[in-house]
């Protein structure tokens, strides 16, 4: 069984830092984790390496990144066949994304059954695809964002059904607003099947919310965008979802979405409850230009994805690795920004107990970065992929 040791790295991992640390990966699993020059006695049969060779002084060592709200990337999109849904996860792992949920945005029944079923083979083949989020079609909408109008509709049960039969069990989350006729009921249903439910492009107030909530829902999709705003005298979904510790909130750090000083804000009012996603679409890594989201052609201009002649935002071109960076520059310690990068997402779909941390026991990824937050190395079930 091959191993490998990475030593003299600061270990950041778990909401908290190590300044001298190695860990051990064999067989895809983290087999020890320690400090300064213990790892001399368990080299044999093991390949070394020193953090510092790869990625300099300062070398920053983390558990693999986890997005659990992603629709493509590289100029792929994880609505097309399985050749482009490779493409785009490589674009991302290459960012230290190691683990992804394949978002799909609103679309027919027809076709998003075919896609959850294609994403729910490749998961057999692909370690780094964890599933499909089912962002839509239960959508409000006038809350749409970069949605197709004319494929929303009502969660029926017929609809819910078909969509869990075609997932098979890899439908890992759901986007809906919980406002909407059969909202509650399929509420239920996704969490009885195992799915974890997330309110968002809705027109929810706070009490709406915190009845979904209480139905099972426990995410927040894109916090800020896509749902009426946070007011002093009307806290809307970012106000509940704050306010209740079984909740994850999701957030696009891409300086576009949302503020710095909300993400900032948001940090100190949910502390550990925070995912940072990149609801990155196939232009993340790519040029500017024009693409299709789902049904909708999307014009990207420096970086940023808008509807073809609108102003809504459509996605984004974010990298989990560039999240890290803003938000560490909105004023986050990196312990928590990590965190919101690993095992808060992971616990975010009910992963949390392999993924997300770097501990005896867990899957072996993890990311090197330089003192710059740039990685250097990525490593997934073991195995050095960049």
């Amino acid at each position: 069984m091959s191993a490998t040791i990475i030593h003299s790295a600061r270990l950041v991992s778990d909401g908290s830092e190590t300044a001298d640390a190695w860990v051990e990966m064999r067989g895809g699993t983290i087999a020890a984790v320690g400090e300064g020059e213990t790892w001399r006695s368990r080299t044999s049969s093991a390949t070394v390496i020193d953090a510092r060779d790869v990625a300099g002084p300062g070398a920053i060592l983390t558990p693999g990144f986890v997005d659990i709200h992603g629709h493509g990337g590289g100029g792929f999109s994880y609505e097309s066949d399985e050749s482009d849904i490779r493409a785009a996860r490589a674009l991302h792992l290459a960012h230290g994304t190691t683990r992804a949920v394949l978002s799909l945005v609103s679309g027919s029944l027809e076709h998003l059954t075919a896609q959850a079923a294609r994403i729910a083979a490749m998961t057999h083949t692909d370690a780094g695809i964890l599933g499909t989020h089912l962002e839509g079609p239960f959508l409000d909408p006038g809350h749409r964002g970069a949605h197709d109008p004319a494929v929303l509709r009502e969660a029926t049960p017929d609809a819910v059904a078909a969509l869990l039969a075609a997932g098979a069990g890899t439908i890992r989350q759901v986007t809906l607003a919980p406002e909407l006729p059969g909202a509650a009921e399929a509420i239920r249903t996704f969490v009885d099947a195992g799915v974890a439910v997330a309110v968002g492009h809705t027109d929810a107030d706070a009490e709406a919310t915190r009845a979904a909530f209480e139905a099972g829902a426990t995410i927040l999709t894109h916090a800020f965008n896509a749902m009426p705003p946070l007011h002093h005298r009307a806290p809307g979904p970012v106000g509940a979802a704050t306010a209740d510790p079984r909740v994850t909130l999701e957030v696009i750090a891409d300086g576009v979405h949302v503020d710095p000083e909300l993400i900032r804000i948001l940090f100190a009012a949910a502390p550990g409850r925070i995912a940072l996603i990149t609801d990155a679409m196939a232009a993340a890594g790519a040029r500017d230009g024009r693409y299709t989201l789902g049904e909708l052609e999307v014009d990207v201009v420096d970086g940023v994805a808008r509807v073809a002649g609108t102003s809504t935002i459509a996605g984004s071109t974010l990298t989990q690795d560039a999240a890290l960076r803003v938000a560490l520059e909105a004023g986050i310690d990196l312990p928590s920004a990590v965190d919101a990068l690993t095992r808060a997402p992971a616990a975010a779909i009910g992963v949390d107990d392999r993924l997300g941390i770097l501990r005896e026991g867990f899957a072996a990824d993890a990311v090197l970065l330089d003192a710059a937050l740039a990685p250097r190395a990525v490593w997934l079930d073991g195995r050095r992929m960049r």
